[in-house]
């Protein structure tokens, strides 16, 4: 599962990129296309639990979740038509798994704004109407085709055609498909299309040095605009991450201290980030390693193994689980077990945000 780093050119997201992965390049012109290729970058997820987990059970390292980010070079408008580099942005977003839009969120003379105006709703409707555009081209593409498949009779192609004419009709009314609320069983006749509209979005409010709090009008409009759409929003000064990125532990602690954090505003991001693309973790402990592992929200607990080794899932026996709150209250794994509070969970169960599990398989 990976997320996709979207926005206008020149709101700060490769400024962003960098600071998430801490790969600083060489700085970039200012203008746009300045990204051609999409880089690719794995970020923890920071997760206090596992600090927790470890101060109960002596381990020799802590491993976090892991979240895979892609930036994709700036769109402009009329990037659907082919505009600047459009095609080529478009099919890298149809790529990923959920939209993270950075957008710009603070005045400065010095970075030349692509729309020659600072307005975050502007820039996220620009974005969002070339996606719908793009969504419209493709689905139009595919009706022909399954009208021609249906006439023959083929009921998947039939029901294909109805759920296609369905997103037409909502894209016609200007609202994205992710608004529209399809079923499952409706999405797996779309789901092969790659429909940009209908991923999950994250907007990022790129805020001034001044402004950490993310308290300014801009911002405030931006999450207007996202509770009216059901997105999430997270807030960040990309120019102060990527500084606070480059210090070492130590000097880290002292310049979030200096500025009134409590932590670098990219943890919070990371962590929206991972509940953007639907994703949870559970852990193992161990003599050997503490570790939080990615499965979906839902996941069964043979699917859940089988993120460890294919073997866990093929030969899934069940599962021992407890949690963070049993091993907080009585101090050990031993104990647990002592008290009956380890349960056994079969094939069935589904994995819960934080589990502590163990797995027996045998293949």
């Amino acid at each position: 599962m990976e997320a996709g780093i979207v926005g206008l050119p020149n709101v700060g997201k490769s400024t962003l990129f960098n600071a998430l992965t801490s790969s600083q390049g060489a700085e970039s012109a200012n203008y746009p296309f300045c990204t051609i290729e999409p880089n690719e970058g794995i970020v923890p997820v920071p997760d206090p639990r596992l600090d927790i987990i470890s101060s109960h059970i002596t381990t020799q390292k802590v491993i976090p979740a892991i979240l895979k980010l892609v930036d994709i070079a700036g769109i402009v408008k009329g990037a659907s038509e082919g505009e600047g580099l459009g095609n080529k942005f478009l099919s890298h977003i149809r790529e990923v798994d959920a939209i993270l839009q950075v957008v710009r969120c603070f005045e400065d003379d010095d970075v030349i704004h692509v729309s020659g105006k600072v307005d975050p709703i502007d820039d996220i409707e620009i974005i969002e109407a070339e996606l719908m555009l793009a969504d419209i081209q493709t689905l139009e593409n595919a009706l022909n085709k399954a009208e021609r498949t249906a006439r023959s009779g083929d009921k998947e192609a039939k029901a294909t055609v109805e759920v296609v004419q369905k997103c037409l009709t909502h894209l016609g009314e200007d609202k994205p498909l992710r608004s529209l609320g399809l079923y499952e069983s409706e999405i797996k006749y779309v789901h092969s299309y790659g429909l940009l509209t209908l991923k999950p979005v994250l907007y990022v409010a790129n805020v001034a040095e001044d402004d950490l709090a993310g308290e300014a009008e801009l911002v405030q409009r931006v999450r207007q605009y996202a509770a009216e759409v059901n997105a999430g929003v997270v807030h960040v000064c990309a120019r102060l991450e990527a500084e606070i990125a480059e210090l070492d532990e130590e000097d880290q602690q002292e310049m979030l201290e200096s500025v009134g954090l409590a932590e670098p505003s990219l943890a919070s991001l990371a962590r929206e980030a991972y509940s953007t693309l639907g994703l949870q973790s559970y852990f193992t402990a161990g003599e050997k390693e503490v570790r939080a592992w990615t499965v979906p929200i839902g996941a069964t607990a043979p699917q859940a193994a089988g993120v460890i080794h294919t073997d866990f899932e093929r030969g899934f026996i069940r599962a021992e689980v407890f949690s963070l709150d049993d091993l907080v209250e009585l101090g050990s794994e031993k104990e647990i077990r002592t008290a009956g509070r380890l349960r056994v969970e079969g094939k069935a169960y589904e994995i819960r945000d934080g589990d502590i599990c163990h797995f027996l398989f045998n293949v």
